[in-house]
């Protein structure tokens, strides 16, 4: 189900109408349903929260905003009011669509709102650029969805997301935190990642357990070091999977020689995951793709082979 403009005139948003809507609050305690635990459902309520989102993600007046889960729409209507002319929402429970009829009458054919699941849209493709995705995220498939939009960052000029704290802090940890890991190393081999704001459990309903944050990716023009993306997610995913042995026993799995992969690298074999920088992980991935190494047969072929292995497990 799709309500799809045919005008991208921003002049039709009527912000005074938008302003007279009932609060989020109001509107959730008029709301006849039980946030689903399935679908990580915990609803932003606080529009000033909702304000410093929006201005975290300005200019908001080109191209398209795409948002994942507007629930009763705080965080649209503060897109709105700070000057977004496009919003295209997905939205997976059908129970939404009456609830944010009013905030659809207020504005127009600049909102868009497609009944779906975010994790099977090809967004890189959906409304002009520039392109940004703004979003609360089910935080059930909060890495998910990131990890697959992060398959073609370029498309987007910057990601504006909400994240348990913990995850959070993992996306935007260097070598030296306790949260570097897997997480942190892509992200930031893509992206400029930095952490805006803390979120409270009191502004969301039902409140979570755990504190949130907002975290800002924006894509680098060019990934941090050349390397293909499958090969330096099976490496990461490997040794992370073994974070306190040496790096010489997380890849022994691989049907390669380690020590020679190792040497090539110049990364001390005593080394573990964790004190190892993305250059260091980068590197590895090339001279896999690149073939030099694997007890003296050629690696080009297998890498594709151990990624489609590490990724159904």
């Amino acid at each position: 189900m799709e309500r799809d403009p045919r005008s991208q005139n921003k002049n039709m948003i009527n912000k005074d109408l938008i302003k007279t809507l009932p609060s989020p609050k109001k509107t959730l305690y008029q709301f006849r349903g039980e946030p689903k635990k399935s679908l990580g459902q915990n609803f932003l309520h606080d529009m000033n929260i909702a304000q410093k989102i929006a201005r975290l993600a300005a200019p908001l007046d080109q191209g398209t905003i795409i948002e994942i889960g507007p629930g009763v729409g705080t965080l649209t209507r503060a897109l709105f009011l700070q000057g977004a002319s496009k919003i295209i929402s997905i939205e997976k429970d059908e129970r939404m669509l009456e609830v944010l009829n009013p905030l659809q009458q207020g504005a127009g054919n600049a909102f868009c709102l497609h009944l779906a699941d975010a994790l099977k849209l090809e967004l890189y493709s959906m409304g002009s650029t520039p392109r940004q995705i703004i979003a609360n995220l089910p935080y059930n498939i909060a890495t998910t969805l990131l990890f697959q939009w992060l398959k073609t960052p370029t498309a987007f000029t910057q990601f504006t997301l909400m994240f348990q704290r913990e995850v959070a802090q993992r996306i935007v940890a260097v070598l030296g935190d306790k949260s570097y890991g897997r997480l942190a190393i892509f992200c930031n081999w893509l992206c400029y990642t930095k952490m805006e704001m803390l979120l409270k459990p009191n502004v969301f309903t039902p409140s979570p357990k755990v504190e949130s944050a907002v975290v800002t990716l924006r894509p680098r023009r060019e990934p941090l070091y050349p390397c293909q993306a499958q090969t330096l997610s099976m490496i990461l995913k490997a040794a992370f999977g073994k974070r306190r042995k040496m790096i010489r026993q997380s890849l022994k799995s691989f049907p390669i020689n380690v020590d020679k992969i190792l040497k090539k690298a110049s990364i001390s074999d005593t080394k573990r995951a964790e004190e190892l920088t993305i250059k260091d992980f980068c590197a590895l991935a090339m001279i896999f793709d690149a073939g030099k190494v694997l007890n003296n047969t050629s690696l080009k072929g297998i890498a594709p082979l151990i990624v489609q292995k590490q990724l159904s497990k």
